[in-house]
Formats: C-alpha cells, structure tokens, sequence
C-alpha cells in the first residue's frame, strides 16, 4: 500500500503519523511541493502543512495541483488526510472557500473541543471530550460541503472535519512535544517581531502536550488502521 505524503516546508514532517502508517502495511512515499500523476491512484494522499496560504496559488503552482488532485481522488473515492495547509487543501478541493481568519493567529497548546459527531465517530469514539493538541494557524474556511464537523475551539469554528473516507485536521495532532518546542524555538524571532508572541509563555505549555502524548498517538494509530481497512476495504 502506497501512503504519497507531500511535505510543504523541511522542517513540518509526518511526526507520529508516519510510524503508525508503516506499522500498518503503508509504504511512505515523499514528495515536496510536487504531484506526479500516478499519485491519483495511491492507496493514500496525506497532505502537511506550511507557511503558504490556499489563495496564494498564483505564488506558489503547486497549491493549485494539490487541489486538484485531491479533488480528483474525492471523486473516485479515495481517501485523504490533510493536516493544517493539508486540511485547508482538502476544503478547497470540496468547494469550501479559504481565507485568513479574523480571530487571529492561534499557536500553542490548546484543546479542541469534538463534536457531538465527533465523539460519535468511528475512529474518534472514546476521546475525552477535549483533547490538548498543538496549534500553528490563521487561516481557515467555511464549512465544507457534504463534510461532517468534528471539532472547533472557541478562536476557530472549523477545525477538523469527516469527508467521505477522508479527515482533516486544522491543528497537529501528529506532533510530539519535543517536536513542538523544537518549532516554537526555531521560529522564535518570527514568533515575537511577526505576531508578538511571549515565546517563554508559549513554551511553557509544552508539558500540557506531553501529558496528552498518549492519547493523540492513540488517535494518530486509530486512523492508520481506518485507512488500512478503506484500502483493504476497495480491493
């Protein structure tokens, strides 16, 4: 089984995703900024995040290949994962309009609060009602057409929904808190002059994510063995 993951900057990688796909029977395949046309038949798609925004598509091409890949493989059935921009590219791909958010810019570790219909989830079920996650986001969409609601906070609505066989996630629930750290201390500069952001204060919840480790790597595993069953499932 083919999982084609395209990687937007080198430092946002698949975190705890990518063990999980493998334990599961999945071959990574990478790709950074690119598509190639047999991607449309992999096994999986899953999309990461980065700096760029959807409606950037003039700067950035390959925003708009990743679009309409995915919208390809939504039409035949074939599943997707989209994390953050990944997330935001599957919305896109359904209809959804993308847009810089007027809440400002969410970072640090927060919970999400899940949906009734994302409690009552398949892959999801079981979940505390709030989940300690990591979040690096301004940009957000509206709802997306014939998707299901899974989780908001109180800054963003929408922030992770069930399309078909395919879910999206608006924050990182792949990421390790050394993972984490390790971001707010590269991007510290930015971080402060860009967004004025107390990165001491930021770093400061890091153990509130390592608490919640377990659990997110729960759910990361659960969706491997989802995206295990659809493939099976298809064949």
């Amino acid at each position: 089984m083919r999982a084609v993951v395209i990687q937007h900057e080198e430092n946002v990688g698949v975190g705890m995703l990518g063990p999980a796909l493998e334990a599961v029977g999945f071959k990574l395949v990478n790709r950074f900024r690119s598509t190639r046309r047999e991607d449309v038949d992999a096994e999986l798609l899953v999309v990461l995040g980065g700096y760029m925004g959807v409606y950037e598509a003039d700067r950035h091409p390959f925003l708009g290949e990743e679009v309409a890949l995915l919208a390809e493989r939504q039409a035949f059935g074939r599943p997707a994962l989209g994390i953050c921009l990944g997330a935001q590219l599957l919305a896109a791909a359904a209809g959804s309009e993308v847009f810089l958010g007027k809440n400002g810019f969410e970072v640090g570790v927060a919970p999400v609060r899940w949906t009734k219909e994302g409690l009552a989830d398949p892959v999801l079920a079981g979940v505390r009602p709030r989940t300690a996650v990591a979040h690096w986001h301004q940009d957000t969409y509206k709802p997306v057409p014939g998707a299901t609601l899974l989780a908001s906070t109180d800054r963003y609505s929408q922030q992770a929904f069930l399309l078909g066989d395919s879910y999206a996630f608006q924050f990182h629930l792949e990421l390790t808190a050394d993972e984490f750290d390790h971001w707010l201390v590269k991007d510290a500069e930015e971080l402060s002059e860009l967004y004025g952001k107390n990165v001491d204060e930021l770093r400061a919840q890091i153990p509130k994510l390592r608490a919640a480790e377990p659990e997110n790597r729960e759910l990361i595993d659960r969706l491997a063995h989802h995206y295990a069953r659809v493939t099976r499932a298809s064949r």
